[in-house]
């Protein structure tokens, strides 16, 4: 790997950690404040909200700038994001304008990957960077949770900085502080990612023309052979993956009766496994072989039902590493073959922001309708089922439709195969 991608690494780390924490983080200010459930369970679609709303715009953005500038901007606005948190102001507005930063990070992150290096290399990269990210979602969780504790809060609120005074009063302001330094540290990091050779592509004077380009590039992905399989199951993935992490701390309250700081320790579990998962993948699978983990998707369904039955935290526990780990298999080589496909055709910058409103419009989606049926009297255990049908569900129709473009387009996907298999090997 060439050493400006550990430099990227390095940035995802930190911003994906600081990311994670503040959703802890927000989770316990909302409590605090004695906010419905709904709300709370409404944080995962309003992080989503800018990813759906800005995605026509933010890919062409991404490729109209150096990218490493791009994610520079993208943390400020997290930055900015938890000022106002801070400052007042509703915790849900306020962790939207959070997405909106992330929502403009995601295109530049994943864009220079392809900018800087092989196709040969990507499978791999994504391993390593999905590994990472996968280890800042562990620590994350884990590091707000600690945050949000009565040890270390009580410690953070005692700081006394002299001639200084802040309205910090409460242990989710204190961490909320803390994460401030955290985005900080990565925004440093994002100064050191190198330049590199691909040409940008300017934006045009009018931005509304990006609607029809969006449009286009998204119809060209769905159209396309493969892009179609790996886009529709990186979105089903992530829909279903971003509503868990809230599931699995309402699940731990109810059926092992945990706080908010024991149970971000079970989503923490639940990372560990997607993190082997993805190096696993990174160095068993090939770019042309990424259609062969669609049974895993199946799998991964039927698994999260059986968590309703699970009461005990040393079962729970191995359990939640599996079923991880069979995501983070899924995932990291679809990933991949769905960056490829999208780079062949439009540009890494317009593929991903493609991608980012589909796997995001699906959390949106799925995440309005636990928070509206929490509001109406859902249950973790009912919500949990839900999700493990419609993963099981879907996951079985994508498969179905691959098996059908094999038969009925044989020459499109034979030929579209030989394309990642020779890019692979000698990319």
């Amino acid at each position: 790997m060439k050493r400006g991608f550990f430099t990227i690494m390095s940035a995802q780390f930190f911003s994906s950690l600081a990311d994670n924490a503040l959703f802890v983080g927000a989770v316990q200010l909302l409590r605090t404040g004695g906010a419905p459930e709904w709300q709370q369970a409404a944080l995962v679609p309003m992080f989503a909200l800018f990813y759906v709303i800005l995605a026509p715009f933010v890919g062409a953005f991404a490729d109209a700038f150096p990218k490493g500038r791009v994610m520079l901007a993208s943390n400020f606005i997290k930055i900015g994001g938890c000022l106002l948190m801070l400052f007042g102001t509703h915790p849900l507005m306020s962790y939207a304008i959070v997405g909106l930063g992330a929502a403009a990070y995601s295109p530049a992150k994943y864009g220079i990957l392809t900018e800087l290096l092989p196709a040969s290399q990507l499978v791999k990269a994504n391993g390593w960077i999905e590994g990472l990210t996968i280890t800042s979602i562990i620590l994350g969780v884990l590091l707000g949770g600690q945050l949000v504790g009565p040890a270390v809060s009580s410690m953070l609120l005692s700081i006394d900085i002299p001639l200084i005074t802040t309205s910090i009063d409460t242990a989710p302001e204190a961490a909320i502080g803390v994460l401030i330094l955290v985005y900080g540290l990565a925004a440093w990091f994002n100064t050191r990612i190198p330049l590199t050779d691909v040409p940008m592509r300017p934006l045009p004077r009018n931005l509304l023309v990006l609607l029809p380009d969006f449009w286009h590039c998204s119809l060209r992905l769905w159209r396309d052979r493969l892009g179609q399989i790996s886009l529709s199951t990186t979105t089903l993935f992530w829909g279903v993956s971003g509503n868990l992490r809230y599931i699995v701390l309402a699940w731990a309250s109810v059926a092992l009766g945990y706080s908010v700081t024991q149970a971000s320790a079970l989503v923490g579990v639940v990372a560990i496994g997607t993190a082997v998962g993805a190096v696993a993948a990174s160095l068993r699978m090939r770019l042309h072989q990424a259609t062969d983990v669609l049974p895993l998707g199946i799998a991964m369904g039927l698994l999260v039902i059986l968590l309703n039955f699970i009461t005990n935290v040393w079962v729970a526990a191995p359990f939640l590493v599996l079923l991880g780990g069979l995501g983070g298999f899924l995932v990291v080589p679809m990933n991949a073959l769905l960056q490829h496909r999208g780079h062949n055709l439009m540009g890494a910058g317009r593929s991903i922001a493609v991608q980012n409103f589909n796997e995001q419009a699906c959390i949106l989606g799925l995440g309005a309708f636990y928070s509206l049926s929490t509001g109406m009297g859902l249950s973790a255990f009912g919500a949990i089922t839900v999700f493990g049908v419609v993963v099981a569900g879907f996951m079985w129709a994508i498969k179905r439709w691959h098996q059908h473009n094999c038969r009925e387009h044989c020459a499109d996907v034979t030929h579209l195969l030989d394309i990642a298999r020779n890019d692979n090997l000698h990319g």
